[in-house]
């Protein structure tokens, strides 16, 4: 039986509809159809769509003007809720009460019992619910992957790991005067990056045992509750080593930080008891998805979503006489957020299991409640277990 495309709207035409989620329901016509939009005050036929995909993209395409419409129309299927954090839950439960499928940009709610009542609520209504951690799919958490996955024996194992650094840091002296300045719920740079850093972390290695946080506004700018500073350690019982010396703990250091002159930032920085792994410079995707001139190439491009060779990383290995020998980690894994995207619709379609569930991103909220927590409180916090 072909795969029916599965009928879609699209809330939120600024970056985030734009680049991340209309281009991959344009690229993916085999698997999705893209019915409407939801752009509250276009100014030209075909709206934003129009402007940036071209007209014949456009074409068939809805532009409705409130969620209402949205809502009322029973040839939609699933709707990708791309705009303001605050928005998400309202947006998402409305979706879900009308028997919508829903996908929610991160983060997907202010706070963890919005998101288990959500997944709930889709539970209920036999809907799927999907949280867009779409850098599960970048190449250099791919290209990590499979760093982590090589054998004790292979020579450019890093052995037992004892500290995990992963970073997204920028330079930026000026406030954006976008709605991320606000200090409204869901707003700040640790729901913004560090969804994103937690995420990969909960995938690596699982729930922490305890947490510690500190998280700032550091450039004094805006709302003194936005921060645009976080470092946050995960604090994770020792990993068991098979021989020799035995660390007494593995900690995950997340960092974001504004104020940080280099290109390329640092992105990785992993130790173990054989060796180091660090990496420099992030995925491409981004920055080809905001000017990528035909959104086909995502799929036919032998560049999309490839790494160049100055930003691979490099693997320094401990060998016999306690020499260091260094050698580079080729970024062979292509960064690929087209994989989301089929995997949510075999999901709808074909009912398979998701590669993201939502609890997970649902975990992701409560680490981040625990961060703001013991940032405040200037205390290590203990991780309760899942709910």
């Amino acid at each position: 039986m072909a795969f029916q495309p599965i009928k879609s709207a699209v809330l939120g035409v600024g970056l985030g509809g734009l680049t991340f989620h209309i281009p991959f329901v344009l690229a993916l016509p085999q698997y999705f159809s893209l019915h409407a939009v939801l752009e509250r005050n276009p100014t030209t036929p075909g709206g934003k769509l129009a402007a940036r995909f071209g007209a014949e993209a456009a074409k068939g395409v809805t532009i409705y003007k409130t969620y209402d419409e949205v809502l009322a129309d029973p040839e939609i299927e699933l709707i990708f809720i791309s705009t303001p954090s605050e928005t998400h839950y309202s947006l998402a439960k409305q979706a879900l009460e009308a028997g919508k499928h829903v996908l929610v940009d991160k983060p997907v709610t202010a706070t963890a019992a919005e998101a288990y009542e959500l997944g709930a609520l889709a539970k209920s209504k036999q809907r799927v619910l999907y949280p867009f951690q779409n850098r599960r799919w970048d190449s250099d958490f791919l290209t990590l992957r499979k760093l982590l996955d090589l054998p004790p024996s292979d020579s450019k194992s890093l052995g037992t790991l004892v500290e995990f650094e992963s970073r997204f840091d920028r330079y930026r002296s000026t406030l954006k005067n976008t709605w991320k300045d606000l200090p409204i719920p869901a707003n700040g740079l640790v729901y913004d990056l560090g969804a994103h850093l937690i995420d990969q972390a909960l995938v690596l290695f699982g729930r922490p045992a305890k947490l510690t946080a500190q998280v700032e506004n550091i450039r004094g700018l805006g709302h003194k509750d936005v921060d645009d500073c976080f470092t946050i350690h995960l604090h994770y019982p020792p990993r068991p080593a098979a021989s020799g010396l035995q660390p007494t703990s593995f900690t995950c250091i997340l960092r974001g930080h504004i104020l940080s002159v280099r290109s390329p930032q640092v992105r990785y920085v992993v130790r173990g008891l054989n060796g180091t792994y660090l990496k420099f410079g992030v995925d491409v995707q981004e920055d080809q998805l905001k000017v990528i001139p035909d959104v086909a190439e995502i799929k036919t491009s032998a560049s999309y979503g490839l790494e160049p060779e100055e930003l691979w990383g490099t693997v320094e290995n401990l060998t016999e006489g306690d020499k260091v020998v260094k050698a580079t980690w080729p970024s062979t894994e292509k960064g690929n957020y087209a994989g989301l995207f089929e995997d949510l619709a075999k999901t709808i379609r074909e009912g398979k299991e998701q590669a993201v569930k939502w609890d997970e991103s649902a975990e992701v909220i409560e680490l981040i409640e625990l961060a703001y927590k013991s940032a405040k409180e200037e205390r290590t916090l203990v991780v309760p277990p899942k709910p």
